[in-house]
Parts: C-alpha cells; structure tokens; sequence
C-alpha cells in the first residue's frame, strides 16, 4: 500500500507544478484542446517525423478536424507552433515546434523529474 501512496503522492505533486508552470507569464495560456494538441504533436516530433497541418488535423478522434485547425491557428499566434513549408511541394505545411513550446516541454520534463525526486 506505502508504494500506491508514493506513486499518488508523486502524480499529485506533478499536477501541482503543471498548474504553477501554466501561470508562469512566460508561457500562454492554452486551453485543454490545445494543450492536448500539442502534446500529441510533441509525441511525433520526438521521434522526429514531420507532421503536415493535415495530418495535425487528424490526429486524434477526440478533437474534430475544423477544431484542431483553429486550435493550431490559435497555437501558432501564441507562438508555439510554425509552420514550415514542404520542400517538395510547397502547398504542404508543416507543423514544428518554437523554441518557446521547447521550453515548455523542458520545463514540465523538469517538473516531472522534481516530482519523483521529491522526498
């Protein structure tokens, strides 16, 4: 029973910073489908694949296409995404990260190595 406590205690912590990073005014404020958005895009830009802003659309039955294609929009405003033309055929966009989503991503990668050293 002492390790589910530990794993709660660990995942609790985590949620705490999560919600202070969200108030730090260095990052904008993102609604749940945004930032849903774009932690599924982070899951493909880590393992380095391009992901065009059609399959950004669709990369998830939870959010509906034209949703996601305003949240990418609203996303790319409050800097944390861009997009980056194809070099084959330059109707095609794709979706990267800034450097302010990089830091982002870092900065709750920390938060989640603070939470499980946390004694």
């Amino acid at each position: 029973m002492v390790n589910k406590s530990k794993y709660s205690a660990t995942y609790l912590r985590f949620l705490n910073l999560v919600q202070a990073i969200r108030e730090i005014p260095t990052f904008p404020l993102m609604d749940p489908v945004e930032e849903r958005l774009l932690s599924l895009l982070a899951a493909a830009w880590h393992v380095e694949k391009k992901i065009s802003v059609l399959e950004a659309m669709g990369l998830t039955n939870e959010i509906s296409a034209t949703t996601a294609h305003r949240r990418l929009k609203s996303l790319r405003k409050k800097g944390m995404i861009a997009l980056d033309t194809d070099e084959a055929d330059t109707r095609v966009k794709h979706v990267v990260p800034t450097a302010l989503a990089k830091q982002y991503f870092m900065t709750l990668g920390q938060a989640l190595d603070k939470a499980q050293h946390a004694v």
